[in-house]
């Protein structure tokens, strides 16, 4: 009666403490933020080094938004990670910090960034870094249907 009570024990324990453990985070794929902004992450490395786009939908000049080109680094060992992008339709760059979440509906990206626009002089540097937060879901993968004749 001892062995299996030490046997339940060690069983429960075990299901506790695995789960506890943090679920590996794949930033390979779509995702979408609060904002209707998508970013696509192609791979990740061995060394935790990501590269893919952004495409913003949103903007505070009036040029036309295109995709633009991210690149980051993920901790492997974990579940945090950051990114920088370069905007291809402004002078400015965004850069994200944040952390993988796995949830009863999938994966989570909560991040924070901090964008910086360039300033015509020193005196109103004060008022070209912006900083803000967003959530990211990963978007299903869409399977390609073959063209039918």
């Amino acid at each position: 009666m001892k062995q299996i009570s030490v046997l339940v024990v060690l069983l429960s324990c075990w299901s506790i403490c695995a789960a506890a453990e943090p679920a590996a985070c794949n930033l390979k794929g779509q995702w979408k933020n609060d904002l209707g902004s998508n970013i696509t992450i192609a791979a990740v490395s061995q060394n935790g080094v990501f590269s893919g786009t952004y495409l913003t939908a949103v903007s505070a000049t009036n040029n036309t938004i295109v995709e633009s080109p991210l690149i980051g680094y993920q901790q492997l060992d974990g579940s945090s990670f950051g990114y920088t992008v370069k905007w291809e339709f402004s002078s400015s760059i965004t850069v994200f910090t944040g952390q993988c979440f796995i949830t009863e509906t999938g994966p989570v990206l909560k991040t924070m960034w901090l964008l910086r626009s360039e300033s015509e002089n020193i005196k109103d540097d004060w008022k070209q870094t912006r900083v803000g937060y967003n959530i990211f879901h990963k978007l299903p993968k869409i399977l390609k249907v073959p063209n039918q004749k």
